[in-house]
């Protein structure tokens, strides 16, 4: 266990590893109205999408639990958004009379939580690898990348790949398992996973994102293959990793499904004296926080 700046990622990878990164833009997915605000985390296949409906309290929000299926609200710009029915206890399946992206562009903001204290530009949350709009919370794996220092990991033969996989909105309740989320492994991916496994190097995920879509494209064998679609995967200490050797991730809420994850990967007990040793540094959390490389 060590304490370096992101800057130094080159010299702790070797030649030959692979980062696999998310390449799902951010979308401005949070809508605002007087008391309430609407988050737009996931679209269906029928056109409809997942919403949250939060409370707005004077610097942050909180989960709203009214509404009503049947219910007609309001937006900006006159639109209006139809709730249909619940898909789970935060998230309704709702329609918006017009095309979604298009309006969230003209009239959406960046989902804000209560540790971030202002409004930022949505080019604050994107990432460098960031070229498929669709995430209504930015990849933030990939945030501290630079496009100097993608040049450099390159320079010394550490391979790069896209994945995509558009992220929900968070899940902090406690006990929530994720729900299912978008995503797509190329051809190009799986045969680079491939290579570097067949060659003995590691493949180093950017993020948790890019873990659950791996471990969902992976046989019981461990080999990727290309896919895309739907996944409920959820990656446990019980069900192990199958396709990745390594994580870049920032830091996680105690009741977060993530952990379960970070515990497949690096055993429960290093990931405790880690968490401990970053509570001891007073290393910040979320996805503007600092950043955890596991490495095996």
């Amino acid at each position: 266990m060590s304490h370096r700046t992101f800057a130094d990622l080159p010299s702790l990878l070797e030649p030959g590893d692979l980062l696999v990164v998310n390449n799902s833009a951010t979308l401005p997915a949070a809508v605002r109205l007087d008391r309430l605000a609407v988050h737009f985390s996931t679209e269906r296949e029928d056109g409809t999408w997942l919403v949250e409906l939060r409370r707005r309290m004077r610097t942050a929000s909180e989960p709203y639990p009214g509404g009503a299926g049947g219910e007609w609200l309001p937006l900006p710009g006159g639109a209006t958004l139809r709730l249909l029915e619940r898909e789970t206890p935060r998230l309704w399946r709702a329609r918006l009379d017009r095309e979604v992206p298009a309006y969230l562009h003209r009239y959406g903001v960046p989902i804000r939580y209560s540790y971030v204290d202002e409004d930022w530009p949505l080019a604050d949350y994107q990432t460098v690898f960031g070229v498929r709009p669709g995430s209504a919370e930015m990849p933030s794996a990939g945030r501290p990348f630079t496009t100097g220092l993608v040049t450099e990991l390159v320079s010394r033969g550490i391979g790069m790949a896209p994945i995509t996989l558009h992220t929900g909105v968070a899940s902090p309740e406690k006990n929530e398992p994720p729900y299912p989320e978008w995503f797509e492994v190329p051809e190009t991916t799986a045969r680079q996973v491939e290579l570097a496994r067949e060659s003995g190097s590691r493949v180093i995920a950017v993020g948790t994102t890019v873990v659950r879509a791996l471990e969902t494209a992976a046989l019981a064998t461990g080999r990727v293959r290309a896919a895309r679609g739907w996944t409920s995967h959820i990656v446990t200490p019980s069900a192990g990793v199958r396709a990745v050797n390594g994580l870049i991730t920032g830091l996680h809420e105690p009741r977060s499904s993530h952990l379960l994850m970070l515990s497949a990967i690096a055993g429960g007990e290093l990931l405790s004296r880690s968490y401990a040793e970053a509570l001891r540094e007073g290393y910040l959390w979320h996805e503007f926080g600092d950043v955890h490389l596991i490495l095996s």
